[in-house]
């Protein structure tokens, strides 16, 4: 598959670069943002990829979370792909939670979303595949998110525990079955069958039964979005219930932005290294 590269920034000792391909997933041309650390002109190094939430591309977390220098540190590439299918003939909504910028990291079933919002399959299948045989990365992977994104990591994570060390995610939509954001998104993408929905629900995936899958999810307790769109205790309560381990914390007084997510970042990165060198 060819790549073509958009742009290169030296950062932290290694280079933040953008690249862009043609996609066989969302059959149309995709951008992603790797990170790699100095360690990698040495040797291949693990993988941490991270989804981001609604309305995002590639650049927001790369640009805000500050998470090289302890990439870094732990020698560790970071892949940040855009959240949905873009441009010309993609399918759009003039809502910002719905079309490009709102993928879901589902396979759409419905028209008009089928032939390109196939997000699940490009995030779990295409893109690793294509970030491990153009770059000095080795089969470690980790998977880690915000929002919309902590949604795609948990599902992701847990449908494909042989392929993902742990997970990790920022205020995560954690019940997407129960609530607006979910509800809309996949009415709209997998049709008004609910059965189906369930298999991009981290929350019904962990109350199918234990998994051995480590995850850590950090959440803040003035979120405006806490009540209405992301239920954490749900996906605790379903953890508890088959004893997997998931560790929650409730981040006194922080809300849902990049301030967050760049106060705990390192600490994330720490829990995916410790796991890769298992």
């Amino acid at each position: 598959m060819q790549l073509e590269k958009i742009s290169e920034n030296k950062v932290a000792g290694g280079w933040h670069q953008r690249w862009q391909h043609d996609s066989s997933a969302t059959n149309g041309k995709m951008i992603f943002a790797i990170f790699l650390p100095e360690k990698a002109n040495t040797q291949p190094v693990p993988v941490l990829y991270w989804l981001s939430g609604l309305t995002c591309t590639d650049e927001n977390f790369m640009q805000k979370a500050g998470a090289f220098k302890q990439a870094a540190t732990l020698g560790m590439a970071i892949v940040a792909p855009d959240t949905s299918p873009r441009g010309e003939g993609v399918a759009d909504s003039d809502q910002y939670d719905l079309g490009q910028g709102a993928g879901f990291y589902v396979n759409a079933t419905q028209a008009p979303w089928q032939s390109h919002y196939q997000m699940y399959d490009y995030v779990a299948n295409e893109l690793p595949e294509l970030i491990e045989s153009h770059f000095a990365v080795n089969n470690q992977r980790a998977i880690a998110g915000h929002s919309m994104g902590g949604h795609g990591a948990l599902v992701i994570g847990l449908r494909n525990p042989s392929r993902y060390s742990s997970i990790s995610a920022f205020s995560p939509i954690c019940h997407p079955t129960d609530c607006p954001w979910g509800k809309q998104a996949f009415s709209a993408y997998l049709g008004d069958d609910e059965q189906t929905w369930q298999a991009y629900d981290a929350t019904v995936l962990l109350a199918q039964g234990p998994t051995a899958m480590p995850m850590l999810v950090d959440q803040g307790d003035k979120d405006g979005f806490l009540a209405e769109q992301l239920n954490p205790q749900a996906l605790k309560q379903a953890a508890e219930t088959h004893n997997s381990p998931l560790t929650l914390r409730m981040q006194p007084g922080y809300d849902h932005s990049y301030f967050f997510i760049s106060t705990f970042i390192d600490e994330h990165l720490a829990f995916h290294a410790t796991r890769f060198a298992r």
